[in-house]
């Protein structure tokens, strides 16, 4: 990472939310996904990223808001670079807690974001006081009135969506393949095992995918597996045996791959997360 970067993490033992503060100039990362809720707020600077095909610029005080899954990027494209700070919410628990604390939340429907990019003073406020009740580990009553605070803020942002097997907006080839690679991430898969189960050739499945998610078959798996090892480093496994139960050919294998995705080695990310020594 360049010396000029610095990143703060940190996550919250009662509800696993983890909170990043981070300063980037120039590349600050290659596209890729969560398999969390990203909200956040830019402090400092120009914030610029892709997301769902659009271009995003977002300048101090702008709230962003990234669903799982959401292809994204990041680059500063001013010299003095970008700060920001943001949280990642678990989808379970953020399901559970909007449907706990609002009853008009609607049945048999998930929350998605309205919008990636927005100016809400009030959002902003919110997060950046639950950033800092959670990043700082404050009184226990404080962190979870922040964060009741978040979420009703939030509830103006969302947009609930029917639960359903498919999205219809998607190629079904695609969406099969998807699964299929939730469903194996730690087998060896090969691009033929995926055209075989989706009756297509290599050629087109690759193509269908690549322009129903944003990336190639291969660099899905990866992130998924990247999203696995992120939990269980929290936990405290080892770099070494998060390596090895992913399917990494080495634990140097799994760090080039983590440190292009979050600007992090493992061993570093372990330690923040779980107050574990490497």
């Amino acid at each position: 990472m360049d010396k000029r970067n610095w990143i703060s993490l940190s996550q919250d033992v009662d509800t696993g939310i983890e909170s990043i503060r981070a300063h980037f100039r120039g590349h600050a990362y290659d596209p890729h996904w969560h398999d969390s809720f990203l909200v956040g707020v830019t402090e400092q600077g120009v914030q610029q990223f892709n997301c769902r095909r659009v271009r995003h610029r977002s300048t101090p005080g702008h709230v962003f808001l990234l669903e799982p899954g959401e292809i994204h990027d990041g680059h500063a494209p001013t010299e003095d670079g970008f700060t920001y700070s943001m949280l990642y919410l678990d989808p379970h628990w953020l399901e559970r807690e909007l449907h706990a604390l609002f009853e008009n939340a609607p049945a048999d429907s998930q929350p998605g974001f309205a919008d990636t990019l927005s100016h809400d003073p009030r959002l902003s406020t919110a997060i950046v006081q639950a950033f800092h009740a959670l990043h700082e580990g404050d009184l226990r009553i404080v962190r979870q009135t922040a964060i009741d605070a978040l979420l009703a803020s939030l509830t103006r942002h969302l947009d609930w969506r029917k639960r359903q097997d498919f999205d219809p907006r998607l190629p079904l080839v695609a969406q099969v393949a998807r699964d299929y690679l939730h469903a194996h991430t730690y087998e060896d898969i090969g691009l033929d095992d995926l055209a075989r189960v989706c009756s297509v050739d290599r050629f087109r499945l690759t193509r269908a995918f690549k322009a129903a998610f944003g990336l190639a078959p291969h660099a899905y798996l990866i992130q998924l597996r990247l999203a696995k090892a992120r939990q269980l480093l929290a936990r405290g496994e080892t770099p070494a045996q998060v390596a090895s139960v992913l399917g990494f050919a080495d634990q140097s294998h799994l760090g080039r791959w983590f440190r292009r995705a979050y600007q992090l080695t493992p061993a570093d990310y372990r330690k923040r997360c779980s107050n574990l020594p490497d």
